[in-house]
């Protein structure tokens, strides 16, 4: 049986990034990208900035979780996608329906960080556009009513927003294992903003650090990480199964 590999992005992308994964994670890992309203072919649909709202949209999966109990899997998040993935586990404990065999989060510090970027939601264009270039969070040579201002922007601020919603209704500790990645130049979740994932979760922290900045989900290396770590989980899954 494959093991699901179910990714969330980071603010104001949609799931490009994730569209070699199927390939880089491997065997027995299949990949399913989710991506929120308001990008993509869901480019036309309102976007979401609570977290209300945001389980409401990924009610197709809470519901593929619950019709398919036997169906092991995984959530990978990164940076605001992070966030997205904490708030599903959460809520699917909570609603007493499977939960996943690993959450794995990449380039997103806990809820209760420093707010960096999500805290600039509200700020002018101009002045969000420059905390984000501190961050090396913005592409360069942007310019004042470029395409990236008119299309990408607005729903970045949206994604931020949503952001700080999340930070502020999280509920609480996980009881998964997690694995936290960061990315060796990244400013915004350096290794020790990931380390303080141990305190979000009754489950074992494991860390590690790839080659990059706060985008180094768009390298291979992290579907391949992702990959075996799914494959790991599922085989120790099956060998408790076995041994009961």
């Amino acid at each position: 049986m494959d093991i699901r590999l179910h990714c969330f992005a980071h603010a104001g992308a949609g799931v490009s990034a994730f569209r070699r994964w199927s390939t880089s994670a491997g065997n027995g890992v299949e990949v399913l990208a989710w991506p929120l309203p308001g990008r993509d072919r869901r480019r036309r649909e309102a976007r979401v900035t609570t977290r209300g709202e945001l389980l409401a949209d990924l009610k197709p999966l809470i519901d593929q979780v619950a019709d398919e109990p036997g169906v092991p899997y995984v959530l990978y998040g990164h940076s605001l996608g992070g966030l997205v993935a904490y708030t599903v586990a959460r809520a699917l404990e909570q609603a007493g329906l499977p939960q996943p065999s690993l959450l794995a989060i990449g380039a997103c510090p806990t809820p209760d960080a420093p707010a960096a970027l999500a805290g600039a939601a509200e700020l002018p264009d101009l002045e969000l556009v420059q905390v984000m270039e501190a961050f090396g969070a913005a592409p360069a040579g942007l310019r004042p009513g470029d395409l990236w201002h008119r299309c990408v922007l607005p729903v970045l601020r949206d994604d931020l927003r949503l952001a700080l919603d999340l930070r502020d209704t999280a509920t609480g500790k996980l009881t998964v294992p997690v694995l936290a990645v960061n990315g060796t130049e990244d400013l915004l979740a350096d290794a020790r903003a990931l380390d303080a994932w141990g305190g979000w979760t009754t489950g074992r922290l494991v860390r590690r650090t790839l080659p990059g900045d706060h985008f180094f989900v768009r390298d291979p290396q992290l579907p391949r990480l992702l990959g075996r770590a799914a494959r790991i989980v599922l085989r120790r899954n099956t060998e408790q199964g076995e041994g009961r």
